[in-house]
């Protein structure tokens, strides 16, 4: 499994329907960008200036919504990821 480092979460994402309510196959192009998924993997945490560890405020197993455009797609092992970093991540869904 893919590990992150500092303050880096792995996330799970979770595709948007292929298909609208009507029943109208959308085409790739047409889809927006998911922004929620799964926490995998989440980093120890980044380093303040003062030397301290700033812990980590979300944990593996958590659903998040994240900006639209930020992280970098990773493919492991078949699987989709992506790698952001905590600042990234808008909430927590509960």
């Amino acid at each position: 499994m893919l590990e992150p480092i500092g303050d880096r979460v792995i996330v799970k994402v979770k595709e948007e329907e292929e298909k609208t309510v009507g029943g109208i196959v959308l085409a790739s192009n047409a889809k927006k960008k998911p922004t929620e998924g799964e926490v995998v993997a989440v980093g120890d945490g980044a380093y303040a200036s003062n030397g301290e560890k700033i812990p980590m405020s979300v944990k593996k197993g958590d659903v998040v919504i994240y900006d639209r455009y930020s992280g970098t797609n990773v493919e492991y092992e078949g699987e989709k990821y992506l790698v952001l970093r905590e600042k990234d991540i808008l909430a927590i869904a509960k």
